[in-house]
C-alpha cells in the first residue's frame, strides 16, 4: 500500500513514527526547544537562470492526497511536515520531543487535562495569526467528522473535549490517561480556510494555489504523478529556508531519476523508497555526488489477508480462504528465507526482520524467542501444508477441498524492484511447496488494497519515534466503518487480545512498563501470522554536493535525509557556493537551545521521542 510510508507515514509514509521519556516519582520540569537560526537570512548560493536557487528531489512515489486529514503516504505526510506546524516536533539530534506550534505543555495531576502555551509568532502565509483555536478546530473536526479522522484519527478517538480559552491556551480534556500528548502528530490547519469545505472525504486541498500553511514552506502549484512545487516561508518563525524553492519530481523510472542525479538535473534522489544496491554502489565515488546509507526507520512485510470486512462485519474483497488457516500463513512464511533476501536482493543493505519496529528504536524493539520464531525451514512449512488439509495432486499441486490447485495473487508496487525481486524468490520456494504464485505489479495498489482485492501484498511502513500510530492501524477500530468507506487499517487485522494491549500501552506513562506492553503487541501480532516483517531497509539515497553543501540528517550520528520526523533536511539544507560556513552534513546549522518548551510530568515520567505514517507510503 502507498503510505506515511506506507513507505509510511505517518505518519500513515498509503504515507501513516511517536516516544516518551520517563521521569522520576515527584513533579520534574524539563525545559526544551530549538531556537532559530543565528543568521536567519544568509547568502544566497549560485543562482540559477531565473535567480532561484531551486533544490529538486527525484521521488518514486505519487501524492495520494494533499489533504492533511487524508494523505497517508510518505510523500505527502513530508510534504504537510514542511507546509503545517504539528503542536511538537523532535530533535534532529536525537528525536526527543521539542515545542513546535507549541512551545510549553503540562498536564493537570489526573493526567486527564492537558494544557498547551500556542506560540504567539507564527503566522499563516495570508498574513492571519496562528492561534489555539486553529488546533481546536482541527482536533474538533477530525472527533466529529469520520472523513476528517482518515489519516490520523486514531490520536483523537480518546479525546473527549477540546478548547482554546485564548489565542495562545488550548486545552484538551481525555477519556482517560494517553501517553501520545507531547507526540500528536497530525498537521495542524487554519480554521478560516478549511471551515469552508464540505466533504472532507474529497476534498484534496490540489485546486487553488497557494495553499494556506505556516510551515517553513508554502506549497504553490501540484500537477498529479508530475510534481510538487513549494517556496520558501521568508515569515517562518524558526526562520527561512536557505533554498528559495523546493521540487519533488515524480520518476516512475527508479534508474530514469539516478541518471538526472548524475546529469544534474535533480539535486537528490530518495529512491523507491531507497536506492537499490547496484544504484547505489555505482554512485559512490562519482565527483560532486555523495551516497547516504543509515538504518531506516521502515520495516518491510508481507502481508496475507485476514479476511477483509468491515467494523459493521460485512465482508470485503476475495482474499484466498485457505490464508484464514494460520498453519497456512506460518507454513508460506517458513518457507521465505530472510537471509536470501538480506543477502541477495537487499545486498547487505538491511537487516533482517521480525517486529514492527526497527532496531533504529531500541526502546521498542522485539525479536521472537527460538521455540517462537517461523523460521526458515521448508520441511516444517510441507508439513504444515499437509497438517491443513492442502496435499498434493498427482501433479505436485496443493489443492484445496474442492480439487482445485492454490494459486496466490500477491500484490506489489510496479516501481518498487525488491517488490518483484523478491516475487520471484517466492515463486520458487512455495513452487517447491506446490502452491503457484501471481505478481500483480500495480501503479496503483491502494485501491485493490482498500478494497481487500488480494491474497497477499507487499507492505510497508516508516516508524516514528513514538509508535502509537504504526500499532494503531491494526486496530479493530481501524476498519472502516462499511465496505463502502475508508477505514485506517493497514490489513485488516481485528483481534481483541492484541486491542486490550493497544489500550493498556495507549494509557501507560511509564516508558518502560509502555515499552514492555508494546513489545507483547509485535509479539501477537508475529503470532497471528498475518503479517511478515522480512527487513528493516537501510536509508540509501543520494544528492550532489555542488548543489548541496550541507544538509541534516536524522538522527544526527547515522540517519535518514529524505522522509524525516520533522522537516530538518529540508529547511536545514544549504546551497552549494552560499557563502554559509555555518552548517555541515550532519547538522546543517540546526541550533538546538534550551527556549521556552517546558514540561511537567509529577510521578509518571517525560516522553523521550524516539519517534508514520505512513508512516505509510505505500501503502508507504
Amino acid at each position: 500500500m502507498d503510505t506515511n510510508d506506507q513507505y509510511g507515514g505517518h505518519h500513515r509514509a498509503p504515507g501513516r513514527t511517536r516516544l516518551v521519556l520517563a521521569a522520576g516519582t515527584a513533579a520534574l520540569t524539563l525545559s526544551a526547544g530549538l531556537a532559530t537560526p543565528l543568521n536567519p537570512a544568509p547568502p544566497q548560493a549560485r543562482a540559477a537562470d531565473d535567480g532561484k536557487q531551486v533544490l529538486t528531489v527525484a521521488v518514486a512515489q505519487s501524492v495520494d492526497s494533499l489533504s492533511p486529514f487524508l494523505a497517508v503516504r510518505l510523500l505527502s505526510t513530508s510534504i504537510h511536515r514542511l507546509t503545517y506546524e504539528y503542536l511538537t516536533n523532535y530533535d534532529p539530534e536525537d528525536n526527543h520531543v521539542v515545542p513546535g506550534l507549541a512551545t510549553a505543555w503540562k498536564p493537570s495531576p489526573d493526567k486527564l487535562t492537558w494544557t498547551y502555551t500556542i506560540r504567539s509568532d507564527s503566522r499563516w502565509s495570508d498574513g492571519e495569526r496562528a492561534t489555539a483555536e486553529d488546533a481546536a478546530w482541527t482536533f474538533n473536526t477530525m472527533m466529529t467528522d469520520p472523513g476528517a479522522a482518515t489519516a490520523n484519527g486514531s490520536f483523537v478517538a480518546n479525546f473527549e473535549k477540546v478548547t482554546a480559552p485564548s489565542p495562545t491556551r488550548l486545552v484538551i480534556r481525555l477519556k482517560k490517561p494517553q501517553a501520545t500528548m507531547t507526540a500528536l502528530d497530525v498537521p495542524i490547519v487554519p480554521k478560516h480556510v478549511w471551515e469552508k469545505v464540505d466533504d472532507y472525504t474529497k476534498f484534496n486541498n490540489d485546486k487553488d494555489f497557494p495553499v494556506v500553511g505556516n510551515g517553513p514552506f508554502v506549497l504553490t502549484d501540484y500537477k498529479a504523478d508530475s510534481y510538487v512545487r513549494l517556496k520558501a516561508n521568508r515569515s517562518f518563525w524558526r526562520g527561512a529556508p536557505k533554498f528559495d524553492e523546493l521540487v519533488f519530481r515524480y520518476y516512475k523510472d527508479q534508474d530514469a531519476a539516478v541518471s538526472a542525479l548524475r546529469k544534474g538535473e535533480v539535486s537528490f534522489v530518495a529512491g523507491s523508497p531507497s536506492l537499490t544496491p547496484a544504484q547505489a554502489d555505482s554512485l559512490k565515488g562519482e565527483k560532486d555526488i555523495r551516497v547516504n546509507d543509515a538504518p531506516g526507520r521502515r520495516f518491510y512485510a508481507l502481508a496475507a489477508n485476514p479476511g477483509a470486512r468491515a467494523r459493521n462485519g460485512e465482508k470485503m474483497g476475495d482474499g484466498h480462504p485457505s490464508l484464514l488457516d494460520r498453519r497456512v500463513r506460518n507454513a508460506l512464511f517458513r518457507a521465505v528465507d530472510r537471509k536470501t533476501i538480506i543477502d541477495k536482493v537487499f545486498q547487505g543493505y538491511a537487516v533482517e526482520g521480525a517486529g514492527y519496529i526497527p532496531p533504529r528504536f531500541p526502546q521498542y524493539f522485539w525479536e521472537p524467542s527460538a521455540d517462537q520464531e517461523l523460521a526458515y525451514d521448508p520441511a516444517e512449512a510441507a508439513r504444515l501444508l499437509d497438517e491443513a488439509g492442502y496435499r498434493k495432486n498427482g501433479e505436485g499441486k496443493r489443492v484445496g477441498e474442492d480439487g482445485r490447485p492454490i494459486d496466490y495473487r500477491v500484490l506489489c508496487h510496479a516501481t518498487d524492484p525488491n517488490d518483484k525481486a523478491i516475487g520471484q524468490y517466492l515463486e520458487e520456494w512455495w513452487g517447491d511447496l506446490g502452491i503457484g504464485v501471481t505478481l500483480d505489479c500495480l501503479d496503483n495498489v491502494t485501491d485493490p488494497w482498500l478494497a481487500g482485492e488480494y491474497d497477499l501484498a507487499f507492505d510497508g511502513w516508516s516508524v516514528n519515534p513514538d509508535p502509537d500510530f504504526v500499532l494503531s492501524i491494526h486496530t479493530c477500530a481501524a476498519l472502516p466503518a462499511t465496505p463502502e468507506e475508508t477505514g485506517a487499517t493497514d490489513n485488516f487485522i481485528c483481534d481483541r487480545t492484541y486491542d486490550e494491549l493497544y489500550a493498556r500501552q495507549l494509557a501507560e506513562y511509564d516508558a518502560d512498563e509502555r515499552a514492555d506492553i508494546v513489545k507483547r503487541m509485535e509479539s501477537r501480532l508475529y503470532d497471528l501470522g498475518y503479517m511478515n516483517v522480512m527487513a528493516y531497509p537501510n536509508a540509501v539515497e543520494a544528492y550532489r554536493t555542488d548543489q548541496i553543501e550541507s544538509i541534516t540528517t536524522m538522527p544526527a550520528k547515522a540517519g535518514n535525509i529524505y522522509g524525516q520526523d520533522g522537516y530538518w533536511s529540508w529547511w536545514s539544507a544549504v546551497p552549494a557556493d552560499s557563502g554559509d560556513t555555518d552548517g555541515d552534513a550532519s547538522s546543517a546549522g540546526v541550533v538546538l537551545g534550551i527556549v521556552a518548551g517546558v514540561v511537567v510530568l509529577a510521578g509518571l515520567g517525560a516522553f523521550l521521542a524516539l519517534r508514520r505514517r505512513a508512516t505509510a507510503e505505500d501503502r508507504e
